[in-house]
């Protein structure tokens, strides 16, 4: 048919390319692709499937009615440990069809709409599968579609294994584009969007997904999805825009290719501004409306026949003279030139090879009237020039608000080199003449070259620059506030103390709180130290303190904090408490006030006034930094820099994935977490944590993971999500059960029949009410199997999970096989191995947090006028910033350590460093540079992180 002969030709080069040798990871077979017909939107393009075969088998496709691909989803030949098919229904034909092939289901690939037509596979594309490399083995249908439509190993960079299907097509491949902004491989991006597209969280991905996504951090993994999302962006606004010309009959040939061939809205701006409605046209359409269009285009085709004064209308405006004329074809070629691609590539491409640099001065305006105090805060930038390629992002962000606030005026500084050059290029290489040009024309040419550089160009790579490092330096303060975030909300929790929290204040005292290691509330009170009765109010507190055997004090950094704390250093320092021995902290109470007036809080302590609840949150911020925390809005903990001036959109939307990221991560136990916790766990949301919440109140615990399935609106894809990092303590569980047990007696035995007791909505059979010590791991459901398989192996026994002979067993296994071995035996992939053996050996009630920091306990207090220079102090770790980090050295003022004293030898080996540099809570020893008291600022040189 001629179809196929049509077909056969598209695939001519194609096999040419596929020629190149691939380096496939962990003998994972390569996508294949396969010719479809071809539908009437995607013309140049053939579409895809990605198979995975076992044999060279030819592969049957229906071509279905409406033109489009689609394929019978075969049948699973095994069931796993929990068949999850859902995802495998055939999508809109519009989204990428995800299938799963085994080479044996092929046959059951047949179309109830006509018989099939067999498509050649170009022979030299299959790879064969290494037989013992078969997923349909033990792992749940839902892991092997995965592994299948992304195999591992990087695809040919051409149009092969790695293309996505996209709502909105353009000219640009969305896996090529995604990869070269972000740094990460095409196959690794290629699966993520996949992976994205089916809903998957990140902290599922960066946990349970390492093969697929090439071990890659949770803060890259956010990355590419925010990238993903612009590009999207991108892709969607030029397609409305090119609906919106359309209609309005504006749409040509070469325009639409432009706009195609956007990547950034700046592009898209530039390529749509002349044609938006409202505006009276630019000069060109001006002059393209009196008819001069002809004439710009001859100039550059045939000049010999172009006569300008034939053009004069001596009654029109714009055409009464020759200069009126030769303006306005000036005005056409410029408008040809600067919008045409390779001329705006060549400029870009000269651009970063020259010196460019954005300079800021003082305003004329602001010098006269603003206030003397923020023209000061500017000091830096009042004549600051620098390269664009070593601006700091803080500096970009320094520069734009003292623009936003009319005190500085800013501007991009291209060299006249650059102009020269282009000028030279356009004229000479890019649009010279077909013939020989008067000298007249000649000067016409040149003038419309400079004109379109000076008024098209220059303005719109200006546009560009700024906005790139503007967009660029608001992702990095964004990054560094999610990174600062994760430090605080991971500070190792003070777990078993009776704490003791004072929210300072002058006037209407210091509020007084004290809660149980379980973070009940024992006690509130208020006092008033700073209003001459401090002596009196001493002995009230010496009596709490007593009378609740408390020894830790937990000081909020608010107003009054440095008078309270010097209060309980003088009486700590007078053995006043003895025979207790006190400490205390001073925590930051950022958050805490906003929160206590929340209806939150009101629901959680309804009897409390809420100037007592800020002190009981700041207690409880040293008990349990992370539960304590997640209920304030993360923008209101002030970790970041700058983050007023950011899109708040990008800034909420990092930050809640950074709470949800270490609240999964953490993990919580279902049985005593608070709803406000729930909700920030992958893949679950307030609704659900609500019914969860419900569920728990109504059938007492839950015994096991299976039985969150009972839950009201958690189907399998958010079970999915969350099952991992949710926890169940064993010892609470069986205590529950046994009392269970003595209560039901003889219900049990119709159970274990399986006579249902009570109808329910859902029948509950007798396992699903036992307790699986596998639920108290960071293993996921869907690897059970594999665990039991992996303890049967090493001879052990789910029980001893988390003791010391567990951990001797699996040891001797891994080092007589090595991890590559043991997975190979299990048909699993060493990340999953891994995170079985973690789990399995971690001891019980593991928490990820004790690496993270302590609170910094102390007895006694200095101020600002005892420092000197060369005093060298330790403190903790405020907030970190790109220009240097800022630490509170207890003295009411953070120093700053500049970044340039922050260098790696300085850096601690022992703690796993995530990222080079410091990070709130951390501890470090400073020795103190300068001190400027007028203007209180501290400078420290960092010595070592303790």
């Amino acid at each position: 048919s001629s179809e196929s002969e049509e077909e056969e030709e598209e695939w001519e080069p194609k096999s040419k390319i596929a020629k190149r040798p691939r380096l496939p990871k962990k003998n994972e077979a390569k996508a294949k692709k396969v010719a479809a017909p071809r539908s009437a939107v995607t013309r140049k393009k053939v579409k895809k499937v990605e198979i995975k075969e076992e044999m060279d088998v030819s592969l049957p496709i229906a071509p279905a009615e409406d033109n489009k691909m689609r394929l019978v989803k075969p049948k699973e030949e095994h069931v796993g440990t929990k068949p999850k098919t859902s995802n495998q229904k055939p999508e809109v034909p519009k989204k990428m069809e995800i299938n799963s092939f085994q080479g044996k289901n092929i046959k059951s690939l047949e179309s109830d709409e006509k018989p099939s037509t067999s498509v050649p596979v170009v022979g030299n594309q299959v790879k064969h599968e290494k037989s013992e490399e078969d997923f349909a083995l033990d792992e749940p249908p839902f892991k092997k579609m995965k592994s299948t439509t992304c195999p591992e190993g990087k695809p040919v960079k051409s149009l092969g294994g790695n293309k996505v299907k996209e709502e909105f097509e353009m000219n640009w491949d969305i896996v090529q584009a995604l990869s070269e902004i972000t740094n990460v491989e095409p196959w690794v991006c290629a699966n993520l969007i996949r992976l994205f597209q089916e809903e998957n969280t990140i902290p599922f991905i960066a946990r349970y997904r390492k093969e697929l996504i090439n071990n890659l951090e949770a803060d890259a993994l956010r990355e590419v999805q925010q990238t993903l999302e612009e590009l999207r962006t991108v892709a969607k606004k030029t397609h409305t825009m090119i609906q919106k010309l359309k209609k309005e009959g504006k749409l040509s040939g070469c325009l639409l290719t432009a706009l195609l061939n956007c990547r950034t809205l700046e592009e898209l701006d530039h390529v749509s501004a002349p044609y938006k409605t409202g505006s009276k046209g630019t000069k060109a359409q001006r002059a393209k409306q009196l008819g001069l269009e002809p004439a710009a285009l001859s100039l550059l085709q045939n000049p010999m026949e172009l006569n300008l004064f034939s053009y004069i209308r001596p009654n029109t405006k714009g055409l009464s003279n020759i200069q009126e004329v030769e303006a306005g074809v000036q005005h056409i070629l410029a408008d040809i030139f600067a919008k045409d691609k390779d001329t705006l590539d060549f400029i870009r491409k000269l651009c970063q090879q020259r010196y460019i640099c954005i300079q800021s001065a003082l305003a004329k305006v602001s010098s006269k009237s603003g206030n003397e105090k923020d023209i000061d805060k500017f000091q830096l930038y009042h004549e600051f020039s620098c390269n664009i390629k070593n601006i700091q992002h803080h500096q970009i962000l320094a520069i734009n608000r003292g623009e936003n606030l009319k005190i500085l005026t800013v501007k991009v500084n291209i060299p006249d080199g650059v102009k020269n050059e282009f000028c030279w290029w356009c004229v000479n290489e890019r649009w010279r003449p077909k013939h020989f040009l008067k000298p007249e024309f000649m000067r016409m040419l040149r003038n419309s070259v400079e004109d379109a550089y000076k008024r098209l160009i220059y303005p719109l790579l200006c546009r560009e620059f700024r906005s790139k490092l503007t967009s660029d330096a608001e992702k990095e303060s964004v990054m560094m506030f999610g990174r600062n975030l994760r430090q605080l909300l991971l500070t190792s929790p003070v777990r078993g103390r009776v704490l003791m929290g004072v929210d300072p204040g002058y006037k209407h005292g210091c509020k007084l709180a004290i809660i149980s290691p379980t973070s009940q509330i024992l006690h509130t009170d208020v006092v008033y130290l700073h209003s001459g009765q401090g002596f009196r109010d001493a002995e009230k507190i010496k009596r709490l303190l007593l009378q609740h055997n408390c020894s830790t004090v937990v000081i909020g950094n608010g107003t009054a904090c440095r008078e309270t704390e010097a209060y309980f250093a003088d009486l700590i320092m007078k053995k006043y408490f003895a025979p207790l021995d006190v400490v205390y902290c001073i925590v930051s109470e950022a958050g805490a006030s906003i929160y206590s007036v929340s209806p939150e809080a009101a629901k959680e302590m309804p009897d409390l006034d809420p100037n007592l609840r800020s002190a009981v949150s700041i207690a409880r911020r040293v008990q349990d930094p992370l539960a304590e925390l997640v209920k304030i809005e993360p923008k209101h903990i002030g970790v970041g820099m700058y983050q007023h001036d950011v899109s708040q959109t990008l800034l909420k939307a990092t930050l809640d994935s950074v709470v949800e990221e270490c609240v999964s991560f953490v993990g919580v136990d279902i049985n005593i977490c608070s709803e406000i916790l729930l909700r920030h766990i992958a893949g679950l949301n307030a609704n659900r944590a609500k019914n969860i919440i419900e569920w728990r109140e109504k059938n007492g615990p839950f015994i096991n993971r299976e039985q969150l399935k009972e839950v009201k609106g958690l189907g399998p894809k958010s079970f999915q999500q969350c099952a991992g990092f949710i926890r169940f303590n064993q010892e609470y569980i069986k205590t529950f059960c046994s009392n269970k047990k003595t209560e039901l007696g003889s219900h049990e035995l119709l159970t274990k029949t399986g006579a249902q007791g009570k109808k329910k909505s859902k029948p509950t059979p007798y396992a699903s009410r036992q307790p699986n010590p596998l639920d108290q791991t960071c293993i996921h459901p869907e690897s059970y199997n594999i665990a039991m398989r992996f303890l049967s192996l090493i001879g052990g026994n789910a029980n001893d999970i988390g003791k010391s002979d567990m951990q001797q067993k699996v040891n001797a296994v891994v080092q007589k096989e090595g991890l590559e071995g043991t997975a190979k035996r299990l048909n699993t992939t060493v990340h999953t191995l891994q995170l079985i053996i973690d789990g399995l050996t971690q001891p019980e009630g593991f928490d990820i947090r004790t690496d993270f920091d302590k609170p910094d306990f102390k007895r006694s207090i200095v101020c600002l006028e005892d420092l000197s220079v060369g005093t060298v102090l330790t403190g903790k770790v405020e907030n970190a910033t790109p220009f240097g980090v800022f630490v509170d050295i207890g003295v009411g003022k953070a120093g700053l350590i500049p970044v340039r004293s922050i260098t790696e030898a300085k850096l601690s080996k022992v703690k796993k460093r995530r990222s080079l540099g410091l990070g709130p809570g951390e501890r470090v020893e400073v020795k103190v540079l300068n001190i400027d008291i007028p203007r209180l600022r501290i400078t420290l040189d960092l010595i070592r992180v303790l």
